[in-house]
């Protein structure tokens, strides 16, 4: 069975700042909440030897799909902050609210409840914060959380001194559990295994994949791997198959891993940049996104690997409207299953593009003329889905499906680019392609 590949552009924003990370609240009934955090450096103005300053802002969106000529993601706070280098949210609600965590320039990790507002909307106030060390950038964090587990809520950190540090919170407060040097050079990246979250794993620019035991201690790693021949900067345990594991390298290369056997990865996949941010779909096993910085974003299909065939994960989808470095992505777990609704354009009345919310004009040309090139009329009117012109790619490889039992598929998801200080929402998806069809029935 051939099946149509499709990514759309729903709404661009403009963070005004550097954009390097964005996540979607995994928590009901917050699905809708967007969060996504900047990085600026700052020179010292006219000061030779001034040191430069990191600032950030953290921004928090609300997505909805009622309005039909209205573009769906809408501000609901910003804050200026330590220029952020990670966020990531608990995977389940903490004393019955929803934790966004993030990893600051200033070696903090500091915490943020989301909570309603006195306007009926909602917005993040400040939890904790706990700093993993002096004169070092916090790099990333991971929760302990990724299976939806609430029993022992833990968060693990890396930094640009090499350490590793994991913490717990309890009442609202964290607190250090345990700190070591884990790489010779920078820690970019750090991630539990959701299946035995003792375990934990590290990677660094000093090429380096490690695996911790924390029963143990720190003293020795419980493997150390060179496969990757670059700074090893992304990892994901995935939450619906034990033991797998997916790591991303400056090396473009996209592995991936059976933990019981750190010998040798079970697929490698070159992406054509370096690979920042990977991303599990938080319900399809199979299916891994990928942030490849100079390469764009991309969807890979790895049921082959996992099943122990080997061979390279086939791209199935890719979003390619972003004219910078390709740094934060995130599937949301919103569902797409019902089409927006759709009204006549000239039943609706004008709007200004001022108006628009934050909504910037598309208008780019897609090499493989896979992709939307405009989301917005001659006038500036916001185009909903079912009005706009969208073109397909059928995925060539008949034995692919978007699951085992799946038999078409609708994803939304939000990705964002650095020197461009870019915020895009935008939607994929994956149907039978009906005609395909027909023509191997006659």
């Amino acid at each position: 069975m051939a099946w149509k590949s499709k990514t759309r552009s729903l709404q661009v924003f403009d963070t005004e700042q550097s954009a390097d990370t964005v996540e979607w609240c995994p928590v009901s009934p917050s699905h809708n909440i967007l969060a996504c955090g900047t990085y600026q450096l700052q020179k010292g103005a006219g000061v030779e030897d001034a040191s430069p300053s990191r600032t950030g802002r953290l921004y928090l969106f609300d997505f909805q799909r009622e309005g039909s000529l209205s573009p769906p993601l809408t501000e609901l706070q910003r804050m200026d902050t330590p220029a952020i280098l990670d966020l990531k949210w608990c995977h389940v609600l903490v004393s019955g609210k929803a934790v966004l965590g993030i990893a600051a320039a200033t070696g903090e990790l500091q915490l943020y409840t989301l909570s309603d507002s006195q306007e009926g909307s909602c917005s993040l106030q400040t939890l904790s914060s706990l700093a993993v060390g002096s004169e070092r950038l916090a790099l990333s964090l991971d929760w302990s959380t990724g299976r939806m587990d609430s029993s022992d809520v833990r968060v693990v950190c890396s930094d640009s001194a090499g350490c590793v540090s994991v913490l717990s919170l309890a009442e609202g407060t964290l607190t250090a559990l345990s700190q070591w040097k884990a790489h010779s050079f920078e820690a970019w990246i750090s991630a539990f295994s959701y299946w035995d979250t003792q375990l934990v794993y590290s990677g660094g620019d000093d090429c380096k994949l490690k695996g911790w035991d924390l029963r143990v201690g720190p003293s020795c790693p419980t493997f150390t791997s060179k496969r990757h021949s670059m700074g090893v900067c992304s990892i994901h345990s995935n939450p619906h198959r034990e033991h797998i594991l997916a790591t991303g390298s400056y090396d473009e290369q996209v592995l991936l891993w059976d933990g019981r056997n750190m010998q040798q990865p079970l697929s490698e996949s070159a992406m054509g940049g370096g690979v920042w941010r990977l991303k599990w779909h938080p319900a399809h096993q199979h299916l891994l996104l990928a942030a490849c910085m100079h390469n764009d974003f991309h969807i890979l299909h790895c049921q082959q690997a996992l099943e122990g065939r080997g061979g390279a994960c086939p791209v199935v989808a890719s979003y390619i409207l972003h004219n910078s470095l390709a740094y934060g992505a995130d599937w949301s777990r919103l569902s797409l299953e019902k089409p927006a609704p759709c009204s006549s354009p000239a039943a609706e009345p004008m709007e200004s593009p001022t108006e628009s919310r934050g909504h910037l004009r598309i208008q780019y040309e897609s090499p493989t003329a896979s992709f939307d090139t405009s989301l917005e009329d001659d006038v500036g009117r916001y185009i909903p889905e079912g009005i706009a012109t969208v073109s397909t790619t059928p995925t060539a490889d008949p034995a692919l499906s978007p699951d085992c039992d799946v038999p078409s598929l609708s994803c939304l998801l939000a990705s964002c680019s650095f020197y461009d200080h870019m915020l895009h929402v935008w939607r994929w998806d994956w149907t039978p392609d009906e005609a395909h069809q027909e023509s191997e029935q006659c």
